[in-house]
């Protein structure tokens, strides 16, 4: 499995291409802009994309995917509960504010557990809401890979006062379903906010202080 990370968007997202070297079958996760640095990349790496994904449905994650929707004639994805809370504009009008126009329609909505394929490889889906309600993160256990949009981020945890969007159910997803992943799984965040570009579960389970609280207390 090999990855790609390009910055993107007025608000730099991380925007990932994962891909199969021996097939050069591959995913996007999260373009944040209609950048033609992303088509580059995939061009010259000479990747067919299967899919393109989002962990969550806030536009600084997918403002980029009607433009390569139609460019590489891959479906998007995205879990079905934040396909469901943005369709209703009252959800989504704050981010009209911040210049960005309506979501685009998923092709395809994903839940906890399921498995997205490009060749031989594969991640599959955690469910991790509390950044918004579908927020998700794409794990691998043999590359022991973890993407972790808005949820998880290098010493620090996503914002939680959007719409949709729950603190305390966000700090139970990190630490019943990311902590709970071995020491070594490395994770690469939505945004590069960190002192480094990525981490491990076991450095944030050390160093990142906005989970020391409930780490310290036999959270349960």
């Amino acid at each position: 499995m090999k990855i790609e990370r390009l910055i993107v968007g007025p608000l730099e997202v991380c925007c990932y291409i994962i891909y199969c070297s021996q097939t050069k079958e591959g995913v996007i996760i999260d373009p944040g802009d209609a950048d033609p640095r992303i088509l580059e990349k995939i061009e010259g790496l000479s990747l067919k994309i299967v899919a393109i994904l989002g962990t969550h449905a806030h536009p600084d994650h997918v403002a980029g995917v009607e433009y390569l929707r139609k460019e590489l004639k891959a479906p998007y994805l995205v879990h079905k509960l934040d396909e469901e809370f943005f369709k209703d504009p009252a959800n989504f009008s704050m981010f009209k504010s911040w210049g960005f126009s309506e979501n685009p329609k998923a092709d395809k909505v994903f839940e906890e557990g399921d498995i997205i394929k490009f060749g031989k490889k594969y991640l599959r889906v955690i469910h991790t809401p509390g950044h918004s309600p579908g927020s998700s993160c794409f794990y691998n256990e043999k590359y022991k890979v973890l993407f972790t949009g808005d949820t998880l981020f290098v010493e620090a945890v996503g914002r939680a006062d959007l719409s949709g969007g729950n603190y305390f159910q966000m700090i139970d997803s990190i630490m019943k379903k990311l902590l709970i992943l071995p020491d070594d799984t490395k994770i690469y965040p939505g945004h590069d906010y960190g002192p480094k570009p990525t981490s491990t579960i076991g450095e944030e389970k050390k160093n990142n202080p906005f989970l020391q609280e409930f780490l310290s207390s036999s959270y349960s």
